[in-house]
């Protein structure tokens, strides 16, 4: 299986692979369009600022070749967000894939959120063998309020979409490759899924 990690300088790729190596496959971290295009299976991270990292993005044209993709493509974090309609996070414009805002936690509460919190309402095959409130690991300091497109909710401060889907496209806000046995079994089923 061809999967290709989009490379556009946002960190957190290193788990990423090393995930995937755990699980018997073999991510290419790369910015080829040919390449991202011909892949069975897209990975988007992102950790870092909401701002520069979709400068960058356009900088490469990946901004206009993310939302073509026809194959499942997987945002993981900052990821995810870049995939929504805004950020309040450097009042970025994202790539729409998504009709949702992305906005910050108040200051009512400590931010970034890091650390271990729970999901559920889960209604993807993403899903499948993950129990409701399974525990995931978070690191941010904004987030998707709850909309058409979510598929999994977590609760800080209020219920908020710690998961996306729109057709082929599939977001997380926490990071499943640092969220265990149970964060692995979703990137299994992400890369299990079919077209």
């Amino acid at each position: 299986m061809k999967i290709a990690i989009i490379d556009y300088g946002a960190g957190n790729i290193q788990s990423i692979q090393f995930a995937l190596d755990r699980l018997g496959f073999e991510g290419v971290l790369t910015n080829d369009v040919a390449f991202i295009q011909s892949a069975d299976k897209v990975i988007f991270p992102g950790v870092g600022e909401a701002s520069s990292a979709m400068k960058k993005l356009t900088e490469s044209g990946l901004d206009k070749l993310i939302p073509k993709l026809k194959q499942p493509i997987l945002g993981i974090c900052l990821g995810m967000q870049l995939m929504c309609k805004s950020s309040e996070e450097g009042d970025t414009k994202g790539l729409g894939i998504f009709d949702v805002d992305i906005l910050k936690f108040s200051n009512k509460v400590k931010v970034p959120q890091m650390g271990w919190n729970t999901i559920y309402n889960l209604k993807s095959a993403l899903f499948q063998d993950i129990k409701e409130h399974e525990f995931m690991y978070l690191v941010h300091s904004f987030y998707a309020p709850k909309c058409l497109e979510m598929i999994a909710t977590t609760n800080y401060e209020m219920e908020y979409a710690s998961a996306l889907q729109k057709n082929n496209f599939y977001g997380v806000q926490f990071h499943p490759e640092k969220s265990g046995a149970f964060g692995e079994q979703i990137l299994k089923n992400f890369l299990e899924l079919k077209d």
